[in-house]
């Protein structure tokens, strides 16, 4: 688990310098064009081990972390492991909000599986 915060941790801070040095335009064509690695033996992790191991990465990361940061380093850490993770960006109307979470074929894995029945879908990475 501690090898997988550490990868969590460092996609949180690859995210946070990609949205505070690049644009959001870049970041998000980068997570678009990341693939899913194909895995080769071994036994891979689980989606909610992976997500467990980000919780812990985001309880130890010095800023506070945003659904967006949170979403994109999910999903790329769960892409590089093997599963087809997708960021979903959401949004209400009335009261105005926005939300992000990871999905892995359809199943929401990041946060509470009700986000898409609370949300309007915006779009998917």
């Amino acid at each position: 688990m501690t090898r997988c915060t550490f990868e969590g941790y460092l996609w949180l801070i690859f995210v946070d310098l990609m949205m505070r040095l690049g644009s959001i335009c870049i970041l998000h064509r980068f997570v678009r064009n990341y693939q899913t690695r194909i895995q080769l033996g071994g036994s891979p992790r689980s989606s909610a081990v992976l997500c467990r191991a980000m919780d812990f990465a985001c309880a130890f990361y010095p800023t506070r972390v945003l659904c967006l940061q949170r979403s994109t380093a999910t999903s790329l850490m769960l892409r590089r492991h093997g599963w087809h993770a997708q960021v979903v960006i959401g949004a209400t109307t009335i009261p105005f909000k926005s939300h992000a979470w990871v999905e892995v074929n359809g199943a929401v894995v990041s946060d509470k599986p009700y986000m898409r029945d609370m949300y309007q879908v915006l779009d998917l990475l």
